[in-house]
């Protein structure tokens, strides 16, 4: 197992696997994912899985499917959820922990801290964390959206060596394997780029809310992290003996030479920018972790409603995207500031107030 000299791994299991049928949790395709973290765990490995599969395992209990709200979506979730983790449970002969998120625990800095500790504190315990996102509770400001993108999260609040995300499919493919016969696997990937993505379609599962598009974002959270990551098919036991024998059974997308540091690739893939400022398309002061020139008169207009220690956007009124950075001013305050004809009592202010961004993990963007 540890050719690969793992020390801790993130294991993203969808829906489809769950509850292929949507008739309840089964446990077909389940037993050798089991025995994968069994078997990591005997090599000394430490496992996080993360689970798809609340709203999949709990639909058959509502006999009415055709016009499904959200209400009726959040109970199925939190009627499958007991039943998704009691199917867990009986694979393992070592105990495991039900954590529910939302990203509001993962974009405020002390929650996602929060988070942290705890996974930590189970693994040092022996006991097996069991992610899934809390779909019973979220909202559209506050979930995630995807288990693939939320399991690079985890593997990076994780610090793990690795993420390994099963599909449907052997990995990415140049085009859809299920519609074009020619497909060829993609073993290796270097980088992430707009060539990448072109090449994942939309979800090939009926079951399951990700399609190989959030695949590549999540690999592409992990993999700026340091974290080696897998698409691998996790309908097929022979994945992950493959892994066990630290072969590539899939597509591997290979980790940033030199990885984001921490608290920035929070910041950048992790935190959620609750608003904007936007400044002139002449500005070009620099945002970086060691210097801090963002003052009142750059200020075109402010956007959204955010509070002091809110994360948000700095970009031109062009659209250029500069940088994502905790503010230490609110909304309020600042569109009071980009308002005032006189520039010395805005500067004044700041002078006295201090910096409108924080001066320390800033994430300077290059998108434009």
């Amino acid at each position: 197992m540890n050719k690969y000299n793992w020390k801790r791994i993130v294991v993203k299991v969808g829906s489809a696997l769950i509850a292929p049928n949507q008739q309840g949790c089964s446990s077909h395709y389940l037993l050798s994912i089991a025995q994968f973290i069994v078997r990591c765990r005997a090599a000394g490995v430490q496992v996080v899985l993360v689970s798809s599969g609340s709203v999949a395992a709990g639909k058959h209990l509502f006999p009415d499917t055709d016009k499904v709200d959200i209400t009726t979506k959040k109970a199925m979730a939190a009627a499958g959820q007991t039943e998704m983790m009691a199917t867990w449970d009986k694979l393992f002969d070592f105990p495991s922990a039900q954590v529910l998120l939302t990203h509001a625990d993962l974009r405020h800095r002390d929650r996602y801290v929060s988070v942290k500790d705890t996974i930590f504190s189970l693994l040092d315990n022996g006991i097996l964390p069991i992610i899934n996102e809390n779909d019973t509770i979220t909202t559209d400001k506050l979930k995630v959206g995807d288990n693939d993108n939320l399991s690079a999260m985890v593997a990076a609040a994780a610090d793990a060596d690795a993420l390994i995300i099963c599909s449907d499919v052997d990995g990415l493919y140049d085009k859809n394997p299920h519609t074009n016969d020619d497909a060829t696997l993609l073993s290796w990937v270097n980088e992430i780029d707009d060539e990448i993505y072109a090449m994942a379609g939309g979800a090939t599962s009926d079951v399951g809310t990700g399609g190989m598009k959030t695949k590549i974002q999540a690999a592409e959270k992990a993999t700026s992290h340091g974290i080696n990551t897998f698409i691998i098919n996790g309908f097929t036991e022979l994945s992950f003996n493959m892994l066990l024998e630290g072969k590539n059974p899939g597509t591997h997308f290979q980790p940033y030479d030199e990885p984001m540091q921490e608290a920035v690739h929070w910041m950048t893939h992790t935190s959620k920018a609750q608003g904007a400022v936007i400044v002139n398309n002449d500005f070009d002061a620099a945002l970086n972790e060691e210097t801090e020139q963002l003052t009142p008169e750059s200020i075109v207009s402010v956007e959204g409603d955010f509070a002091v220690g809110d994360t948000i956007l700095v970009r031109k009124d062009d659209g250029t995207k500069l940088a994502k950075a905790k503010s230490n001013y609110s909304s309020c305050l600042l569109n009071f500031l980009a308002e005032q004809d006189d520039e010395k009592f805005a500067s004044a202010f700041q002078d006295k107030t201090g910096p409108i961004i924080s001066d320390k993990n800033i994430a300077v963007l290059e998108d434009s």
